[in-house]
């Protein structure tokens, strides 16, 4: 098949690493891909949110598949337009219909089908401008702490933790009247805020059938003991320790088959992956958020454990025949550690030569690409999370070990990672 791969994330060098494995795979273009990617396929300079473009693309290069890495085409209705559209209707899109995508371009779209789904999550209240002021009374009488989520996508900066109301009206102020995150704050979700311990867990689904991927661990803080600001994602695990089977049987049971039984029932169209941010409290399981695609980073840490053939799985996703196919999982511990640009998550500098890649040469170990670019033949910088190193190995520790090794050898001016990740595991 010759598939086309739209994103230029981490995630994306870790899809095109294994969709290039498949024996399915006679060609994939990556749109528009990273310094990375090139080693798996041809990086094509266009915008993944530009649907004519990427239309013209598939027509002249006669594509069969397409495979959507980040929310924001998906949020913007790609799959809609390729099925909408009398020439690209047969090309299989891997990926929610802009129904299916509201799970997260809508905070508040979200809550409401878990709601109307019984999925165990946080109580809440939605305001905009137009209830302002209830809202406003609403957050003097609310217990602390208070969550305070923009409504649509702001580049996972969306949410605010307030240990008191005159803080959280502040941030509601901000978010609303201000405009601190555009749009996506003109409506505000005030959430219970939930004790417990994170888990993201993952699911393929076609529509009908569904198939648990390997769960992990994901590290948000920038900094050493889980302290300091929010970023994209400083390393994740997996498997992760604290979910057993009894845990598991409650995730399915009580979010994962009323998820997929409620968008057949709401006939929301689905083929694709669904990301389910989980908290742990006292044994029971709440769900948090929906994404509709793979998380990153643990996309790099999931993804390595999965022996399928990715093209072979995608194809039974497009045909509605998930359920022909079992997976099969590499039982080893697997962890990614994610080297970022100095400054990072605030304002940093781009353009920095990355030494030490091509040095790696381990069995059980891979160099993921996020934030980098081709200029010259050399490799540099070119975001804020720069690169990712997944490890395997016998015990979480052994493979946190193995990941940071590499990192030593790579360098990059004001490269910086975490240096605990999977730490509470070890």
């Amino acid at each position: 098949m010759r598939i086309l791969l739209l994103g230029s994330g981490g995630r994306e060098h870790a899809l095109a690493w294994k969709i290039s494995q498949s024996k399915d795979c006679s060609q994939l273009y990556i749109a528009p891909g990273n310094a990375g990617t090139a080693d798996f396929g041809i990086n094509i300079k266009l915008n993944a949110t530009d649907f004519e473009g990427v239309k013209s693309f598939c027509i002249e290069e006669g594509i069969e598949m397409v495979v959507v890495g980040p929310e924001e085409p998906l949020v913007k209705g790609i799959y809609d337009f390729f099925k909408q559209d009398v020439i690209l209707k047969n090309i299989a899109v891997i990926g929610p219909s802009t129904e299916g995508a509201r799970l997260e371009g809508s905070k508040a779209f979200a809550k409401s089908f878990m709601f109307r789904h019984g999925i165990p999550t946080a109580a809440y209240k939605e305001f905009n401008s137009e209830n302002y002021e209830e809202g406003v009374s609403y957050l003097q009488s609310h217990p602390p702490p208070i969550v305070l989520k923009a409504d649509g996508l702001a580049a996972g900066k969306g949410v605010v933790i307030c240990q008191n109301p005159v803080e959280a009206m502040a941030e509601f102020e901000l978010m609303i009247q201000q405009s601190k995150f555009g749009d996506a704050s003109k409506k505000v979700v005030v959430e219970e805020f939930l004790s417990g311990i994170e888990v993201s867990v993952f699911v393929l689904t076609d529509g009908k059938n569904y198939m648990l991927l390997p769960e992990a661990k994901d590290y948000k803080r920038i900094g050493v003991g889980d302290k300091g600001l929010n970023t994209g994602g400083m390393g994740a695990v997996s498997p992760v320790a604290f979910v057993d089977d009894t845990f598991m049987e409650k995730v399915i049971k009580k979010i994962v088959e009323p998820t997929i039984k409620g968008l057949a029932e709401e006939q929301i169209d689905f083929k694709g992956f669904i990301f389910l941010g989980l908290i742990k409290v006292d044994d029971e399981p709440y769900l948090i958020e929906y994404n509709c695609r793979l998380g990153d980073p643990e996309t790099e840490v999931v993804i390595p454990r999965m022996k399928n053939d990715l093209v072979e799985l995608f194809k039974a996703v497009s045909q509605q025949r998930l359920n022909e196919v079992k997976l099969e999982i590499d039982q080893r511990k697997a962890v990614t550690v994610v080297a970022v640009s100095k400054g990072y998550p605030g304002e940093y500098e781009k353009g920095f030569e990355i030494d030490g890649i091509d040095m790696i040469q381990e069995d059980d170990a891979i160099v993921f690409q996020a934030g980098t670019k081709l200029d010259d033949s050399k490799i540099v910088t070119n975001g804020g999370r720069v690169l990712a190193v997944t490890s395997f190995g016998d015990s979480v520790k052994s493979a946190a070990d193995k990941s940071k090794a590499i990192l030593e050898i790579i360098n990059f001016e004001g490269m910086y990672f975490r240096s605990d990740i999977g730490y509470e595991f070890y």
